[in-house]
């Protein structure tokens, strides 16, 4: 008995040693590194049946493209998201121009998270025609405004902070804008003529498009060197490079029919 119990120890002995001999002792079975965009730029089964799609797939530039066709080269992906580097030069250059949907939008409801670098300056902006007598998308399209509130390095104008439709109207007393370097949340929903902005899940502002007041708002400050301004009922959805490092990530939208 005590020599069948030698062999088979023996065996079993011989079998462990073959299982490691393609690897030096102590060197230790390496893992697979978990998924870094793991819960990023995805959609929940309940997105995709409410009618959700992403507009950034997390890892190229496929369905978006340089407005007018200008380079994307102030842009690059970067753990996961888009980023603008913060290149310097002139707005709506080759050097630095805004990112632009390929496809088209009538009414929509838009989710996106960005984080801003301390000072940064972008916005999101829609109902933007892309045409070469515009130099910018910013001359139709309005704007949610992306900024760093309290680090900017010029005083700011109410209008010219985050969460405001840029130069027109201004967020409320709901407005919780998370510190630089934290990633924000912002819905806008664009229906017909209304609109709403909403920011870490509150809602911020909301409007009416093309009535009395608007005109009003519109046609009295910057925009009068802009006569196209917030015209279009379809337009093209872009992201704003002001010269800043920002990241955007999981891009969402839903068409409302």
């Amino acid at each position: 008995m005590r020599s069948r119990i030698v062999f088979s120890t023996a065996v079993f002995l011989m079998i462990l040693g073959l299982v490691g001999c393609g690897r030096p002792a102590g060197q230790q079975v390496e893992q697979s590194p978990a998924d870094p965009c793991q819960g990023i730029n995805v959609l929940t089964d309940a997105e995709r049946s409410a009618g959700w799609e992403l507009l950034f797939d997390g890892k190229s530039f496929s369905g978006w493209h340089g407005y007018n066709g200008q380079s994307t080269e102030s842009w690059t992906v970067e753990d996961c998201a888009l980023k603008t580097v913060g290149t310097e030069g002139n707005y709506g250059s080759d050097m630095r121009a805004d990112l632009v949907t390929d496809r088209q939008f009538e009414n929509f409801e838009i989710s996106i998270d960005w984080k801003a670098t301390k000072g940064g300056n972008s916005g999101l902006m829609y109902g933007v025609v892309e045409d070469p007598k515009y130099d910018a998308a910013w001359k139709t399209g309005p704007e949610y405004q992306f900024i760093d509130d309290v680090g900017f390095p010029q005083p700011l104008e109410e209008w010219q902070k985050a969460g405001a439709n840029y130069a027109m109207h201004l967020p409320n007393d709901q407005k919780e804008l998370k510190p630089v370097g934290e990633w924000n949340n912002t819905r806008i929903v664009v229906n017909g003529t209304h609109v709403e902005h909403w920011l870490n899940g509150k809602k911020i502002l909301e409007f009416e498009r093309w009535g009395d007041e608007w005109k009003k708002l519109r046609d009295s400050g910057k925009w009068k060197e802009a006569p196209d301004y917030g015209l279009a009922r379809v337009g093209r959805i872009v992201l704003q490079d002001h010269g800043s490092v920002f990241w955007f990530r999981t891009i969402k939208i839903r068409e409302i029919k």
